[in-house]
C-alpha cells in the first residue's frame, strides 16, 4: 500500500495531480479542498494517500491532511458511495460543512453533489451521524492554488472541465462557472472553481 507521497508538484489538471517522487511520476486524484492548498508548481508537496483497487483499475487518491483521508475512508464505507462520489463530496464540502449537513439533516445540500440522490444523502446522514465533529472554517476560507505556469486564456473552459471531471453535468458546470465569472469577471480557473463549488455548499 502507498500511504504517503512526498515529492515535487509536476502538474495540476483538476482533479488530477502529477507528483514527481525522485523521477517517478505518480498520478493522484485529489478533492478540490486539497488542490486549493497546493504549493506552486515545482514546489514540494506531501500527500496522505489512499489506494483504491477495483477489478478494472487502481487509483491513488491524495489529501493534504490526514483528517481528510480519514473522512474519505469513512465516506467510502457508506453503502452506495464509491471513491469518485467521495471525491466529489469532499470537493464541494469540507469536513466542517459536511458535519453541519449531517447535524442539520440537510439532505438538500448533499443532493447538490453530482451522483448523490435523495436515498444516498439520507443514508450518508444516518451513517455519519455521531462520526463527524464540526471544525472551524469552511470552503470560503481555503486559500487559492498558486502556480508558476503561464495563465491560460480559457479560464472558464478549464473550470468547466474540472467540474465535469468531478461528476457535474456539462450544462450544470457551464451555469455554475458562468455565475462565478459574473461574480468575479477577471478570475482565474482556480478562483472560478472555488466560487462555483462555494455556491453549491450549504449556507
Amino acid at each position: 500500500m502507498i500511504g504517503r507521497l512526498t515529492g515535487k508538484l509536476a502538474a495540476v489538471q483538476p482533479p488530477q495531480l502529477l507528483v514527481d517522487v525522485q523521477g517517478v511520476g505518480y498520478e493522484v486524484l485529489a478533492p478540490m479542498t486539497t488542490i486549493f492548498e497546493l504549493p506552486q508548481l515545482g514546489g514540494s508537496v506531501q500527500l496522505h494517500t489512499h489506494l483504491a483497487v477495483s477489478e478494472t483499475s487502481q487509483q491513488l487518491f491524495g489529501f493534504i491532511r490526514e483528517s481528510d483521508r480519514q473522512l474519505f475512508r469513512t465516506l467510502i464505507k457508506v453503502n452506495g458511495v464509491g471513491p469518485k462520489m467521495a471525491l466529489a463530496i469532499l470537493s464541494g464540502l469540507d469536513g466542517a460543512a459536511l458535519a453541519r449537513c449531517v447535524a442539520d439533516d440537510n439532505v438538500g445540500a448533499l443532493v447538490k453533489v453530482p451522483g448523490v440522490g435523495k436515498k444516498t444523502a439520507e443514508r450518508l446522514i444516518i451513517e455519519l451521524r455521531g462520526k463527524l465533529t464540526p471544525q472551524s472554517g469552511d470552503l470560503g476560507d481555503i486559500p487559492l492554488m498558486s502556480t508558476n505556469a503561464e495563465p491560460k486564456v480559457d479560464h472558464s473552459g478549464e473550470a468547466e472541465s474540472a467540474l465535469a471531471a468531478l461528476g457535474y453535468k456539462p450544462t450544470d458546470a457551464t451555469k455554475m462557472v458562468a455565475r462565478a465569472a459574473k461574480e468575479q469577471p477577471d478570475a482565474d480557473s482556480a478562483t472560478l472553481i472555488r466560487l462555483a463549488l462555494k455556491s453549491m455548499a450549504p449556507a
